[in-house]
């Protein structure tokens, strides 16, 4: 029996790969053969179904253009989002250099947690690991556990 909380992490995982493919405008039946798998496993991990193996998984993820990174372990990043402090849900850009600097196009001050989550996924290698700071670190374990269901897609 697998854990609910994997079966949502793998179900938001199947679901932002759908969502992937379909701003791509690629056909299933494309990604699958790209991704040495059938079209109805594909259709199996667009759907979050635990059956189906991680290779099968990182192997979709990367006929994206996709890739998976672990953010922190698992009690780290489950203790963040359970006693971390601070409001997921407005963020203040000038609180986060990183962000600041990858909402750099914003006019508003503030953004979502489930954007700030975004800009994070989306400008991932754009970021200067080096300097981001422990509570923006944090902060983005904290989202991942809020708004990404515990799981960073980079």
């Amino acid at each position: 029996m697998v854990n609910a909380d994997i079966e949502g992490i793998l179900k938001t995982l199947g679901e932002r790969l759908r969502a992937q493919r379909k701003s791509m405008r690629i056909a299933a039946g494309s990604v699958a053969s790209a991704a040495n798998m059938s079209r109805q496993t594909l259709h199996r991990i667009e759907q979050g179904e635990p059956s189906v193996t991680m290779g099968a998984y990182l192997n979709a993820l990367r006929a994206l253009g996709l890739e998976l990174q672990v953010v922190g372990g698992i009690r780290t990043e489950l203790a963040l989002g359970e006693t971390g402090t601070g409001d997921t849900d407005t963020v203040r850009l000038a609180d986060y250099p990183q962000l600041r600097q990858l909402a750099w196009h914003r006019q508003a001050d503030t953004v979502t947690g489930q954007d700030a989550l975004a800009l994070y996924e989306r400008n991932w290698r754009h970021i200067d690991h080096s300097t981001l700071t422990p509570s923006e670190r944090d902060f983005i374990a904290r989202l991942v556990m809020r708004h990404g269901k515990g799981a960073l897609l980079v």
